[in-house]
């Protein structure tokens, strides 16, 4: 299988999605989006790892899966709570691993089953089947098949990343991974990490996009895509899924930036409009004006947007958490 070609072609639908992506992605990186937003950035990511657990039917919550990241007690199934303890560990992974390295793939199924599966972090010796529900999708490939297959894949990765956009070669390894279907166990949860693993690799902003969350939200898109390939003998109709759930998700973060863009430009003025041009004001004074009670909230919501646009000054900027500190309006 050295010249080992997955089947695919390139259209111009694919063309325009990258195009769009392409812009998407330089307008988050250029509005500093999740760079300056480090709550984001986390919310994402627990996001991504409730989604993928989700479609595999883990049944624990988003909150559930935020309390167990947090080492809270969860009541809940021990499986179900590893699973998502391994998700963490191996996403958290991403920024290290060599998605073009099949033995850092072994290594990363490692750690998502841990002390789930017996076949962890090898591939399987078994026959195996991918089911949407009750329904078999498909039989995979025979299990002496897998390991060539598998180095095929990373072959044709090594040697072509260059020529073909991420975006695409992504996708054609998801469907392709899902095609040989190369663990016991842990296969969906592989295959979209490891996506999101190769699109980082182009940028870095992926590593907190919430892409699973859009194939959850078309779940049934996501197998109805996977079927129509196999029965096509090509990858086109799943690259073209991806591309728009990608494509989606990154306009689902801009419309949200924007819609909190507003809402702090709003708070922002709000707070000026309590304040003198030259006069200070102590924390709680603005409080007791705006009608606040958080100072947390008031900290994160009013004041450190307001500094950061130079809108107000401290009266002591040396020492800020003096706690006699207080705030001036700076005048225009």
């Amino acid at each position: 299988m050295e010249d080992y070609q997955p089947p695919f072609t390139i259209n111009n639908e694919m063309l325009l999605l990258v195009s769009s992506i392409s812009e998407n992605v330089g307008r988050i990186s250029e509005k500093n989006i999740l760079d300056s937003r480090p709550h984001l950035r986390r919310d994402n990511r627990i996001r991504s790892i409730h989604s993928s657990l989700a479609i595999e039917a883990n049944s624990l919550s988003l909150d559930e899966i935020r309390s167990v990241i947090s080492g809270q007690q969860v009541a809940g199934p021990e499986k179900e709570i590893r699973e998502v303890q391994n998700a963490y560990r191996a996403y958290e992974q991403i920024t290290v691993m060599d998605p073009y390295a099949e033995k850092d793939l072994l290594r990363i199924h490692g750690i998502m089953t841990e002390k789930i599966v017996p076949e962890s972090g090898i591939y399987r010796h078994g026959n195996e089947g991918v089911f949407s529900g009750d329904v078999c999708i498909f039989m995979a490939p025979p299990p002496e098949m897998v390991p060539e297959l598998m180095r095929s894949l990373f072959s044709w990765m090594c040697s072509h990343h260059q020529q073909i956009h991420p975006l695409i070669l992504s996708s054609v390894f998801h469907y392709e991974f899902v095609f040989i279907h190369p663990f016991t166990d842990g296969n969906g949860r592989m295959a979209r990490l490891w996506q999101t693993a190769l699109l980082y690799e182009w940028n870095p902003i992926f590593q907190y996009i919430p892409l699973e969350s859009q194939i959850q939200s078309f779940q049934q898109g996501y197998y109805d895509a996977i079927s129509a390939c196999h029965q096509k003998g090509n990858s086109d109709e799943f690259i073209l899924f991806m591309l728009k759930r990608i494509d989606e998700i990154l306009k689902m973060i801009l419309r949200a930036e924007k819609a909190e863009s507003n809402d702090e430009t709003d708070r922002i003025a709000r707070l000026l409009s309590q304040m003198e041009p030259g006069q200070s004001y102590s924390a709680a004074e603005l409080m007791l004006r705006l009608g606040l009670r958080s100072r947390k909230s008031f900290r994160e919501n009013y004041l450190k947007p307001a500094m950061a646009l130079h809108k107000i000054k401290m009266t002591d900027p040396d020492h800020p958490r003096n706690r006699n500190q207080k705030y001036i309006r700076r005048k225009k």
